[in-house]
């Protein structure tokens, strides 16, 4: 038997200690946690439960100058982070709450670069589809990850 409600609970109130041992450590992945809470808390119809100005305050404190966020305040901006972000903010229909023009710039260049090497652009390096990285970069640094086919 699923306990729905105890979930909840327990989901609702995470966070709530700021000082707690687990909440302190888990600081490098706050943004994509607050993601993942907040998507369960919705399948489970408790999405209301959860302080919705708070975590728009804390994604907008999380953005960058380059427009990329980060997973907590003071740490770097990522894409990860900046897509968990985006992904929060349209669940709550908030995106205007950060500069989305300044968001658009990073996944235009990533993905593009990625796309244009997947079509066979001889000026664009190959590019690793699952990481988004170039093929070079990889085998320099050992990482030779297996693609499904």
């Amino acid at each position: 038997m699923l306990l729905l409600e105890k979930h909840a609970d327990y989901i609702a109130a995470y966070g709530s200690k700021k000082d707690d041992y687990e909440y302190t450590l888990s600081e490098y992945l706050r943004m994509s946690g607050i993601y993942w809470g907040l998507t369960v808390m919705d399948l489970m119809g408790q999405l209301p439960r959860m302080n919705q100005q708070e975590i728009i305050d804390f994604i907008k404190a999380c953005q960058h100058e380059c427009g990329g966020i980060s997973a907590s305040i003071g740490h770097d901006p990522h894409l990860l982070y900046t897509l968990s972000a985006v992904q929060i903010l349209c669940l709550y229909d908030s995106i205007d709450a950060i500069d989305v023009d300044k968001v658009v710039d990073p996944f235009h260049t990533l993905f593009g670069v990625a796309g244009l090497s997947l079509l066979g652009d001889e000026q664009i390096k190959p590019v690793n589809p699952v990481l988004c990285m170039p093929e070079d970069v990889l085998q320099r640094i050992g990482l030779h990850p297996d693609l499904l086919s």
